[in-house]
This record gives C-alpha cells, sequence and structure tokens, in this order.
C-alpha cells in the first residue's frame, strides 16, 4: 500500500487537537499510551520470567548433576570403577561420587538448623564454577581434613557463624545400642562460606570432603549417587541410553529434567497466562483506537464530502483514516518497546532504589527463591509483542476507515 504526501498531511493535520477536537485528541494520546504501556509490559514481565527460569536451572545445574546414578537399593559401591567407564561416553563432562545426608545444625550460642550435608571430593567442587565463584569468605581450598565443612551465607547469618566458627551436625541415623539408637553427633569447624544466589541452597546446605562425610554417616565405601554433567543438559537421551548400558540395566538413572518437571512447568504454564493477560492491555487500547476514530469520522463528515467533491478517491479518504488510526499505533509501539527494553536492563537498579525509598524488601529470596531479580530478553519475543501490537492497531481501524469511506458527501454537506 503507497500513501500520497497528500494522505500524509491530511492525516497528520486531523491528528493535531485542536479546541473543537481536543476530546478526541485526548482519547488518541490514551490509545497512544495504552499500547505503549501494554508493550512495555509485556516485554518486561517475559523478560523477567526467562531471567527467572534461566537463573533457577543455572543455580540448579550448577550444583546438581545433570543426570544422576543410582543403586537399585542403599548407596553405591566401587563407584570410582563406575565413574571411570561413564567418563569414556560420548558427551559426558564430569563424574562426581556425592554423598548425601540430612542434619540437624546446632552452635554452642544455642542456634539451631535443619541442613543436607553434601560431601564431595574438593577437586570436583572447584569444577563447579557455580561454587567456586560463590565463595563469599575463606577459601575452597581448605575444605580438607575431618573436621572441615563449607555452609551457606544465609545458614551462616540464621545461626550467626563465621569462618574459624564451630559447629556440631547431629544426624538421626546413630548407631545402635543396648539403649537404643544413639544419634551420631560431631563438631566441625567452618572453613568457607558459599552464596551461590538461591536461597534452598545458601540456606540449607553444608559441603564436606567425601571421605569426611563417609566417615560421619559410617559408609565407608559407598556414595549415595553419581552426578553425571553433559555437554548439552538438554539432549539427554543418548548419554542416558548409554548408561543403562554401561551400567547393564542395574542402576536407576534419573535426569534433572524429570526431578524438576512440575517446578519449571508451572513457570512455563505461568508464563503462557502472563502473556494472554497482557495482551488484553494492547486489546483494550486497540479498541481505544476505534472509538477514537469513529468520533473522528463523525466530526470530519463535512471534510470529508469537501474531500470527496473535489476528486478525492474512497481509497484515499480510506488511507487517510488509516494513517490517522495505525500512526498511533506504531508510535505507540516503539515507545513501549524503548520503555520495556529500558526497564528491563535496569531492573535490579530500579528495584534496589524502589526498597531503599520504602524501606522493605520487594523481592524476599524465601518466596522468589533468588536474591536478584533476573531479566533476559529475548528478541524473538520482542519481535512477537511488536507484530501483535502492531497488527491489532492496524486492524483496528479498518472499520472506522471503511466507514468514512462510504460517505455519501452529499449527504453529510446537506446536514451541515
Amino acid at each position: 500500500m503507497i500513501f500520497s504526501p497528500f494522505e500524509w498531511m491530511v492525516a497528520v493535520r486531523y491528528l493535531r487537537a485542536r479546541r473543537r477536537e481536543g476530546f478526541i485528541s485526548i482519547i488518541a494520546w490514551f490509545s497512544l499510551a495504552g499500547i505503549a504501556l501494554g508493550v512495555a509490559t509485556l516485554i518486561i514481565v517475559m523478560a523477567v520470567m526467562n531471567g527467572f527460569r534461566a537463573e533457577l536451572l543455572g543455580r540448579i545445574l550448577g550444583l546438581n548433576g545433570h543426570i544422576g546414578v543410582y543403586a537399585q537399593t542403599g548407596g553405591l559401591a566401587d563407584y570410582d570403577a563406575l565413574a571411570g567407564k561413564l567418563r569414556d561416553i560420548s558427551g559426558v563432562l564430569m563424574v562426581v561420587p556425592t554423598l548425601e545426608g540430612q542434619v540437624m545444625v546446632s552452635t554452642p550460642t544455642g542456634g539451631a538448623s535443619g541442613a543436607m550435608v553434601r560431601g564431595v571430593r574438593t577437586g570436583d567442587l572447584e569444577g563447579r564454577r557455580v561454587i567456586a565463584n560463590g565463595i563469599i569468605s575463606g577459601r575452597l581450598k581448605d575444605l580438607e581434613g575431618e573436621n572441615a565443612v563449607m555452609i551457606g551465607s544465609r545458614l551462616a547469618d540464621k545461626l550467626g557463624l563465621s569462618v574459624g566458627d564451630s559447629m556440631t551436625l547431629i544426624s538421626p541415623k546413630g548407631n545402635a545400642t543396648a539403649f537404643g539408637t544413639m544419634p551420631r553427633v560431631r563438631a566441625y569447624r567452618v572453613v568457607a562460606v558459599f552464596n551461590v544466589g538461591m536461597y534452598e541452597y545458601d540456606s540449607s546446605f553444608v559441603f564436606m570432603p567425601l571421605d569426611s562425610a563417609q566417615h560421619y554417616f559410617n559408609q565407608t565405601d559407598r556414595v549415595t549417587q553419581l552426578e553425571v554433567m553433559v555437554a548439552d543438559p538438554d539432549r539427554l537421551g543418548d548419554v542416558i541410553d548409554v548408561i543403562h548400558h554401561v551400567t547393564g540395566g542395574a542402576m536407576r538413572v534419573y535426569d534433572w529434567q524429570r526431578a524438576n518437571a512440575s517446578f519449571f512447568n508451572a513457570i512455563q504454564v505461568e508464563r503462557n497466562v502472563m502473556f494472554l493477560i497482557l495482551t488484553l492491555i494492547i486489546l483494550v487500547a486497540a479498541f481505544n483506537i476505534i472509538s477514537s476514530l469513529i468520533m473522528l469520522v463523525k466530526d470530519k463528515a463535512r471534510d470529508i464530502a469537501i474531500l470527496r467533491t473535489m476528486g478525492a478517491t474512497k481509497g484515499m479518504i480510506m488511507r487517510i483514516f488509516f494513517i490517522s488510526g495505525a500512526s498511533v499505533g506504531v508510535i505507540g509501539t516503539l515507545l513501549g518497546v524503548l520503555l520495556g527494553l529500558s526497564f528491563a536492563r535496569n531492573i535490579e537498579s530500579i528495584r534496589q532504589f524502589l526498597q531503599s525509598l520504602s524501606g522493605r524488601e520487594l523481592f524476599s529470596a524465601e518466596i522468589y527463591f533468588l536474591s536478584q531479580l533476573p531479566a533476559k530478553v529475548d528478541p524473538s519475543e520482542v519481535l512477537t509483542v511488536v507484530l501483535i501490537a502492531l497488527f491489532l492497531s492496524f486492524a483496528a481501524t479498518i472499520y472506522p476507515s471503511w466507514r468514512a469511506a462510504r460517505l455519501d458527501p452529499v449527504e453529510a454537506l446537506r446536514y451541515e
């Protein structure tokens, strides 16, 4: 569709606010603001949802293996030999023997909290960047010996612990005696504190050397699982098939997608629902374009009649009002994209600023799992939002433009 300079001139003239058409112009401005806010909100929410998923996925996969290999019953024996076989599988980057157990942590000052002890070799921990780069106090290489542990920052804050302090681990799986099962109790020294930015791990994980964990849980020759890291976490089928073949089907194999399926499915459903709901904001703004154009057509009936008598075709009249309505949609969409991208890029700084003004925590890590508000802009989603906004804006101009083109000049001038 080609628009002539005359059509552009008339369309722009109609969009200008005059005293007589002031109310119509106000409606057009509200339509523009509605589209801009709708587009911006949609981009911001989608970016936050994408960032939330990416951050959770990165931290979960950074602390846990992509694939877990378990014995059918009890722990895994002869795990180093099996780990060596799994490392030879194509696509496998790392295999980490791990021993886990639930404990109660207590301090000399009377603090207590439940925790998950994870026994891992220090060299394997150094290979995980999420942990290695998350040390905020102490040194990871000091995690050696029988009584050394590393704890999360929020657990340390909760119990008032710091590097060099002592704490006691109490395991309900104790030793059987003549008086019943006695809990296993042992004191440890904090040598490092980590912060990975995920509340669940920072508030409940305790790392210790693998041999120390085996001794504490009385599993001297066994581990809970082998954590397998692969090159492509989204394509695990072939690697899992080879693991089943290598182990002869004698092991249970559990991947991260199955372990967190309900969680990430819930995020995806919420993301889709938010996209649908926020699209309605743009739809409402598009209806405002329809109403403002209909009122503009009615107000300009005499002008349309004069243009028709001067030789303007129905197509020209239709294009004039199409330009008037589409301009509102295009400008609103562009403003919305600029606002949305700017907000998404600086969303954490904006949160910190609003938090300092209100004096309240606006993004609680206990509720949202993460300590920072993430945002990840997907260019394809931004393009989709822009196309939807433009489509609704253009569609909203069709009926008023068609109605203006069908206006009878004789009837319009007669009633004037």
